[in-house]
């Protein structure tokens, strides 16, 4: 499924929302969130993660929001094409998902009652 140039991938528990098929992590972080809707958490992330790397020439988004033993257990990175920072670019994406903030409002975004689309 696509929304607005975006894929949205549903597997089990796990929803993915990526730029591109097939999702792919050249670079990657981690982080456990609290229960809520997974694909907005996945959306709010994407959103928040494009806007500190729109800058990084060949990036392609992807996150992914896993439910795990009832807590979210999400990977944000994605693809780039071309030669790249690697050590710095994870720095930036575990600063990203560790911002007490950004996490705030992530939770009470995704806390809303998730909708099901297809």
């Amino acid at each position: 499924m696509t929304r607005k140039g975006w894929h949205i991938q549903r597997k089990d528990d796990t929803v993915t929302v990526a730029r591109r098929l097939p999702a792919r992590f050249d670079v990657s972080a981690c982080t456990v969130m609290p229960s809520g809707g997974r694909l907005r958490l996945a959306q709010q992330i994407r959103q928040d993660m494009w806007r500190r790397l729109q800058n990084l020439r060949g990036f392609s988004p992807v996150v992914e929001v896993k439910d795990v033993n009832g807590a979210l257990q999400v990977t944000a990175g994605g693809s780039i094409d071309g030669p790249f920072p690697r050590a710095s670019i994870e720095e930036k994406l575990a600063t990203l998902l560790a911002d007490p903030d950004l996490r705030t409002r992530w939770s009470a975004q995704s806390a809303h009652r998730e909708v099901r689309h297809g």
